[in-house]
């Protein structure tokens, strides 16, 4: 697959995510290896949500990453631009309120929230860049951002075996677990060709975020990236 693959149209992202809707939790449950409910609670301790505090929850699918932040008394808005994860999450948490935004052009007001997220779905925004600054818009000054992606691992033998690990095991994993495995060899590239830690948190600050500074975990094969508005 070329780097030209990987420059989906946004209807073709959409539609991708649509389709892996249904069982996309348990793939990433299984395909992480139970990592993710570590990463998720990296992200909660990262953003600190407190009674009142208004969150965006960016690619939030099906409001699993936005659970935690509403149990601490947080109003918590599940937003992603595929219906598909929208209405599966809305069937499984009714009490959240999802809502259907493109993170390039989000539905919200200037200054909305208090914080934002955006947990392993900055790599599928057509324009990552545009949309960490619309995201900066919608967050007041002074708010947070964090940011939770795919990464490099730092350890240079690990980088190896990580790698094929995507590209050779990832697949077919997925196509035993998931209601559309294509969309897995997709997402195994796009992880690949992501930017390192230092490229990502230059890229944050060259859209205005401030006091930008990443942890890694499990050995950097995820990042989380933290900033001010």
């Amino acid at each position: 697959m070329t780097r030209a693959s990987l420059d989906k149209r946004p209807d073709e992202v959409q539609a991708m995510f649509d389709a892996v809707a249904k069982r996309y939790d348990v793939t990433n449950d299984v395909l992480s290896l139970g990592q993710d409910r570590r990463w998720r609670r990296a992200v909660l301790r990262a953003v600190d949500p407190r009674p009142g505090m208004r969150v965006l929850d960016l690619a939030a699918g099906t409001g699993t990453s936005s659970v935690p932040f509403a149990e601490h008394g947080a109003h918590v808005v599940p937003c992603d631009f595929s219906v598909g994860m929208l209405r599966v999450g809305k069937k499984a948490r009714p009490q959240l309120p999802f809502t259907a935004g493109d993170a390039t052009r989000l539905p919200f007001a200037d200054d909305s929230f208090d914080a934002a997220t955006i947990s392993f779905g900055l790599r599928n925004v057509v324009d990552p860049d545009a949309g960490l600054r619309e995201i900066r818009r919608v967050v007041r000054p002074g708010g947070r951002l964090v940011v939770c992606e795919f990464s490099s691992p730092t350890w240079a033998p690990f980088r190896t075996v990580y790698v094929e690990y995507l590209m050779r095991a990832l697949p077919p994993v997925a196509r035993a677990v998931s209601s559309s495995p294509d969309a897995y060899v997709y997402l195994a590239e796009s992880i690949r060709s992501w930017p390192d830690q230092p490229a990502l948190a230059a890229r944050l600050a060259a859209a205005g975020w401030h006091d930008v500074e990443w942890q890694n975990l499990s050995a950097g094969i995820v990042a989380l990236h933290r900033a001010t508005a």
